[in-house]
């Protein structure tokens, strides 16, 4: 029993120290609060000022208009080790947030969808490689024939994804691979069949898209 409240007396600093650093890591950035596609955003800035329920923020003017719940937002804080929370002028809570990736916040609204909350600079940077992946590509092999065409696309198709489409004369390795949708993550591009099968693509050092893990004779897509 002894030795097992002194190691919960060592793991407890910790434990404030993670909510701590948590605290530190949102008040040393401009937040975009938005939903998952990106269509309705809204730029915040939260303050280290207490409240009396939490912490000051600040809303660009617009906020309201583009998502309605953020005129309910009139605080912040850190609940428990990882929960940053948008609250009200009572302290109760608007969105709860909880960190799926590193400054990357998601955050669930009863009957309304999943929100993300993340660095405004690493959003913006996010989707400006967006813009830069749609368009024409081609597939092609190590000796420069190529096998396939296909259109990435800024439809949405949920999920975070978006539609691709083929073009007609693919390689039977790609026809039937079939992708319908895409997206970018971790710096790869990803292609998603309807089947669940997913194909990565790494950029190179010759600003190419080569799949992984590599072969002998790579499939690489090319910007057209």
């Amino acid at each position: 029993m002894l030795a097992a409240l002194l190691a919960l007396a060592a793991v407890e600093p910790v434990r404030a120290q993670d909510a701590a650093s948590l605290k530190k890591e949102m008040i040393s950035h401009q937040w975009e609060l938005a939903t998952t596609d990106r269509s309705k955003t809204c730029v915040m800035t939260l303050k280290p000022d207490a409240t009396a329920q939490g912490f000051k923020l600040e809303l660009e003017p617009g906020c309201a208009a583009a998502l309605p719940f953020a005129k309910d937002i009139a605080a912040w804080n850190v609940k428990g080790l990882d929960i940053v929370r948008l609250q009200d002028a009572k302290g109760e809570a608007v969105i709860d947030f909880t960190e799926v990736e590193t400054g990357i916040f998601e955050g669930l609204r009863t009957n309304e969808g999943v929100y993300i909350l993340q660095d405004l600079a690493a959003a913006r940077s996010l989707a400006k490689s967006m813009d830069q992946m749609i368009g024409d590509w081609a597939m092609v092999r190590s000796n420069g024939a190529t096998i396939c065409g296909l259109t990435l696309t800024n439809n949405d198709a949920g999920k975070d994804n978006f539609q691709v489409f083929l073009k007609p004369k693919c390689d039977a390795a790609v026809a039937s691979f079939a992708p319908t949708q895409w997206r970018l993550e971790h710096g790869q591009i990803l292609l998603m069949s309807e089947a669940g099968e997913t194909w990565r693509f790494e950029a190179d050092d010759n600003a190419q898209w080569r799949l992984v893990p590599d072969s002998a004779d790579p499939l690489i897509m090319l910007r057209q």
